[in-house]
């Protein structure tokens, strides 16, 4: 009788064969021999956390290597947008408009979630919105090829194990197929974009059916994120951010939301609203994110202007324009919450600028 794992790796082969010779791996070309090594420590560690033997045998049934997904994390582009631009991408009137279909459309799941764990259906809608476009994301892989890739390819091996076996059990709780499971390279799915060991610990029924699934139920998905949020702190009283202005000298050192001051003590270094008004000072601490690179090319900007006007003779006024203000945001509790859920600066402030639009 032939076993089950002798098949798997027939198919394995049979796959494997199909690639390109050209194929590259972690070191020259492809190991075959690694390759049944990383299936073969996911078969016993599933079966060490009592994932069924079903779905341990989807899993690596017909696995299949995607050479793409490794040049995809071998080569993550270095962000090179401006945080103008940056938030003009994403908080874009199509956007904001499909925010507001989508409220009307999930009135009553979004004020469930709201009183279930006290985040506001604004906030809810500006994640779904950045994470996937309300839904419209399409995802390209299937979630097991990629985790096996991933592993294989040995960068970060420990990691993607840990979401390939998360998946494999929340296939296994929900009764799901988990050869039906997509999501981008990384590993993200559904609507509000959450990897395996998130969902695993946060993911929530939210349509009642007892099934967590975050793909095809836009209930669970919402639910899932309340939760999320709840338990990573959200006040729902309190903001995300204040657009401000600073001194023209102010110490850039200062703006990356890192260091953290008093509101009493911001506002004595000079810090205001936009209009010159001072800005409120409750008891609470908060930090300040603006875009340095874009501060220090406007300064170097006015002192070439201020060396050229010093060095002509004919210049009838040497005196230059004082440097402009600074613009940027003080960074507020829940902001530190959203860097939890993404630990991107830019990302947290386009939550907290698309969630004021959809209020």
């Amino acid at each position: 009788m032939i076993s089950h794992s002798f098949f798997a790796r027939l198919c394995g082969v049979v796959m494997l064969c199909m690639m390109p010779l050209t194929v590259k791996a972690d070191r020259g070309v492809f190991d075959i021999d690694r390759w049944y090594s990383v299936m073969d420590n996911v078969r016993v560690k599933a079966s060490q956390q009592n994932i069924s033997k079903d779905t341990v045998n989807a899993t690596l049934r017909s696995p299949v290597f995607i050479p793409s997904i490794v040049k995809s994390d071998r080569n993550q582009l270095e962000f090179k947008l401006t945080l103008d631009g940056y938030l003009s991408r994403m908080v874009n009137p199509t956007r904001i408009s499909q925010g507001r279909k989508m409220r009307e459309t999930y009135p009553t799941m979004l004020s469930r979630v709201e009183k279930k764990y006290g985040v506001q259906p604004h906030v809810i809608l500006a994640f779904w919105g950045l994470e996937s476009n309300y839904g419209n994301y399409k995802a390209a892989h299937k979630l097991t090829d990629a985790f096996l890739t991933l592993m294989y390819e040995g960068r970060r091996e420990t990691f993607f194990e840990n979401q390939l076996l998360a998946l494999m059990k929340i296939a296994d709780d929900n009764g799901l197929d988990i050869n039906d499971i997509y999501g981008s390279w990384a590993g993200a799915m559904g609507h509000f974009q959450f990897i395996p060991t998130t969902l695993k610990q946060y993911g929530t029924d939210g349509n009642g059916d007892g099934k967590v699934d975050i793909i095809h139920s836009v209930g669970d998905a919402m639910f899932s994120a309340g939760n999320y949020l709840n338990k990573l702190g959200w006040n729902q009283n309190e903001k995300i951010v204040r657009k401000v202005v600073l001194p023209a000298d102010f110490d850039v050192s200062l703006l990356d939301g890192k260091t953290k001051k008093p509101l009493s003590e911001w506002a004595i270094m000079g810090v205001m609203n936009p209009d010159g008004s001072p800005i409120p000072v409750a008891d609470m601490t908060a930090g300040l994110v603006a875009d340095v690179n874009v501060v220090m090319e406007t300064r170097a900007a006015a002192a070439a202007a201020a060396s050229v006007n010093a060095a002509n003779p004919n210049a009838i006024d040497t005196d230059v324009a004082p440097q402009p203000v600074i613009e940027a945001y003080l960074t507020y509790p829940n902001f530190y919450r959203i860097k939890r859920w993404n630990s991107s600066n830019w990302y947290a402030i386009a939550i907290a600028m698309l969630a004021d639009e959809l209020k």
